[in-house]
């Protein structure tokens, strides 16, 4: 039995060496598993044509279908996307365009790559994370409110059942070039909540975010830092010894998969995104 053209018993133990011993996994959720951590591969966050086609297809299914178109087309400019259009329609589906659908393969097609989903759940392994999916106790519910953008997949290192309780949380995120003033009510706002209660979730980047993550940490409260990268690539590099803290007291998360570097677009995706919705 193959999973996406892969045998299973080369995909099943890479899947469930990322989830708890506990978890109970048939074929079907490790296909799940495998495709959602390979569509947080093929596509940017926030992709909503790629939020949209697995909520109709389901993950494995949309993967299969993208997988099947030839690539690369021998007509750049006549790219044939007539299977995807008529797996949509007889799904009830007509919501994305042919138009969409060809703009979006050209995103999306020359990064299917199994070598590359392998070495990413490889890494995560090797680093100790977790790979998360909607509807897992520890996934993190308010990101479903971003509907077609939410996420697909979640990567994780550190304490993951702080995702599941994110609703006690607060965010706290500014500049950079912070001002002395801002620091101060940085640390006073950060420790001050989380001696109430409340989880501090910021972005891990200079200025206020790191300084509300040790707030956080000084005070023995718990802390999440969403990254724009990888969890095995901790950014800035300033701050690898602040994350390995919060990886031991809290937990680092990321929509991409390990290997993954920043990118100047994702910061921003983050920011409104993920630590402003918790």
């Amino acid at each position: 039995m193959t999973i996406l053209g892969l045998a299973e018993s080369t995909v099943a133990p890479l899947i469930r060496a990322l989830c708890p011993d506990d978890a109970e996994l048939d074929r079907e959720a490790i296909a799940e598993r495998f495709a959602r951590a390979a569509w947080s591969a093929i596509a940017e966050p926030g992709d909503r044509d790629a939020g949209h086609l697995v909520s109709v297809l389901g993950a494995e299914a949309s993967v299969a279908a993208l997988t099947a178109i030839p690539w690369p087309p021998a007509d750049p400019a006549n790219i044939d996307v007539t299977s995807l259009v008529e797996e949509l329609a007889l799904a009830g589906d007509d919501e994305l365009t042919e138009n969409d659908l060809v703009d979006a393969v050209k995103r999306w097609r020359a990064r299917v790559s199994a070598p590359t989903v392998l070495l990413a759940l490889r890494q995560a392994a090797r680093f100790g994370a977790a790979l998360l999916v909607p509807g897992d106790p520890d996934w993190p519910v308010g990101v479903d409110e971003l509907g077609m953008h939410a996420p697909l997949a979640l990567w994780a290192r550190g304490d993951r059942t702080l995702l599941g309780r994110l609703e006690h949380s607060v965010a706290i995120v500014g500049a950079r070039a912070a001002t002395g003033y801002g620091e101060h009510v940085t640390v006073e706002a950060s420790s001050g909540l989380v001696d109430r209660g409340f989880t501090i979730v910021s972005g891990a980047a200079y200025g206020i975010d790191g300084i509300a993550h040790r707030a956080a940490l000084a005070s023995s409260g718990a802390t999440v830092a969403f990254l724009a990268g990888g969890v095995d690539r901790f950014y800035p590099a300033g701050h690898e010894a602040l994350l390995t803290r919060i990886v031991e007291r809290g937990v680092v998360v990321s929509e991409v998969p390990p290997g993954t570097a920043p990118t100047r677009w994702r910061f921003l995706h983050r920011n409104v995104n993920h630590v402003g919705q918790r």
